[in-house]
């Protein structure tokens, strides 16, 4: 299914619509401030371990990120952090970062196998936030890399749902993509250390 919705003003409707489909173990593509992403529900074990296989990877070695609403849903997953980390996440988000950090026992049984840490992301992104609200915690995410050499993103929804439509329950269309993927920062080690340069950038690192 190909779901329009509008990137500034998104209807109330159909985010319900999606937010029922990751409630039902449902696979979604959807956009975000830098590319195109898969994502479920994280609470819903077989949506997760389809969406490893969509992917091509193992759930213990992969590099899943939670998208949440803001700094308040961050805290509800992670450890306590110290005030340079709140400092830093508070003058970038939302935005196209990935914040790597300690989590908490809050988060599901199924990834507690893997390192205890999480990477975080809050994007500037309405359609990603509030199906991420409207659900009432994160879904888990990860980047749509398209298979053709000369481009390593998919940017255009109707063209993902040509080729996804077999795999996933719902294309979400917010436009045309990014090609750039988030800036990832580790906040598990002191100072906070970037581990990957994307689109956001941080000039006090």
């Amino acid at each position: 299914m190909l779901l329009h919705i509008h990137p500034d003003n998104p209807n109330e409707r159909t985010i319900k619509q999606v937010v029922e489909c990751l409630k039902d173990g449902g696979v979604i593509i959807f956009p975000t401030d830098t590319v195109y992403a898969l994502g479920c529900d994280i609470h819903q074990h077989k949506a997760v371990e389809k969406l490893c296989r969509i992917k091509g990877v193992k759930l213990e070695k992969s590099n899943f990120s939670f998208i949440c609403y803001d700094l308040s849903a961050i805290s509800d997953y992670t450890q306590q952090f110290d005030r340079e980390v709140y400092k830093l996440m508070r003058s970038t988000l939302p935005g196209p970062f990935t914040f790597i950090l300690n989590a908490s026992n809050n988060v599901p049984s199924l990834f507690k196998f893997r390192k205890k840490t999480i990477g975080i992301r809050v994007p500037k992104n309405n359609i990603a936030r509030d199906i991420v609200k409207e659900l009432g915690h994160p879904i888990m995410s990860t980047s749509l890399r398209n298979e053709d050499p000369m481009f390593e993103y998919h940017t255009d929804p109707e063209l993902i749902q040509e080729e996804y439509h077999n795999l996933v329950d719902m294309v979400i269309d917010g436009g045309i993509g990014g090609t750039e993927v988030s800036t990832i920062i580790d906040c598990t080690i002191s100072p906070p250390t970037l581990i990957r340069q994307g689109k956001g950038e941080v000039d006090f690192l």
